[in-house]
């Protein structure tokens, strides 16, 4: 099963805080050249943004940032969401987010959190909260203790600090909040969104 690390290396990242700016911010994310996009489940409107982008922009990969309970993915695979990630990891999370339809990614902190992930099968995950857990240079004192496993780090991390964690052999894909910043959707600057994102697949791809 493929995971959104295997489409991209930066995953743009937004809360939608209006339904109807959803359409437009995914739009703009996707005319700069980033199909995988997460919406995270920390405003009333998530569930129904999810819906609303994966049915307008079928083209887009729709995945649900923040699944924490069990009802969490039930709510976001009938949403239409394409891929569930979660801060963390509990049994009963882990459990539901396998028996679903869709790529699950659990969330760890701790090398005990690592070595727990991996007992459970997992090989690829996220790391939050990024910068505070030390950044970059923290992550990479992980990746000879952990061989085989690889992070999308998530949290704090900025457009200038982004090549630093992408250089790391142990990143699979940053995520990113800054591409669709809350300033700038409330400003409606899909232009801004459309050109961070271009910058942001550069970065990348480089």
């Amino acid at each position: 099963m493929l995971l959104p690390f295997d489409h991209t290396r930066v995953i743009p990242v937004f809360t939608p805080d209006r339904l109807t700016d959803v359409v437009p911010v995914v739009e703009a994310l996707l005319e700069g050249g980033l199909e995988t996009i997460e919406i995270t489940l920390r405003s009333p409107q998530s569930l129904k943004a999810i819906e609303a982008a994966a049915r307008a922009l079928p083209q887009a990969r729709i995945g649900a940032a923040g699944v924490m309970r069990p009802g969490d993915v039930t709510a976001a695979v009938n949403a239409g969401a394409h891929f569930l990630v979660s801060p963390g990891l509990t049994p009963d999370l882990v459990a539901t987010g396998r028996a679903s339809s869709l790529p699950y990614i659990p969330g760890v902190a701790t090398p005990s959190e690592i070595m727990l992930a991996r007992d459970m099968g997992f090989s690829r995950l996220g790391w939050f909260p990024a910068t505070a857990l030390g950044g970059p240079e923290a992550l990479a004192l992980l990746a000879p203790l952990f061989p085989g496993i690889v992070f999308c780090p998530v949290g704090g991390i900025t457009e200038a600090g982004a090549g630093a964690w992408l250089a790391l052999p142990n990143v699979a894909a940053i995520c990113a909040t800054w591409i669709a910043d809350p300033a700038v959707i409330e400003a409606h600057d899909w232009a801004g969104i459309r050109a961070s994102a271009r910058r942001a697949r550069s970065l990348a791809a480089g």
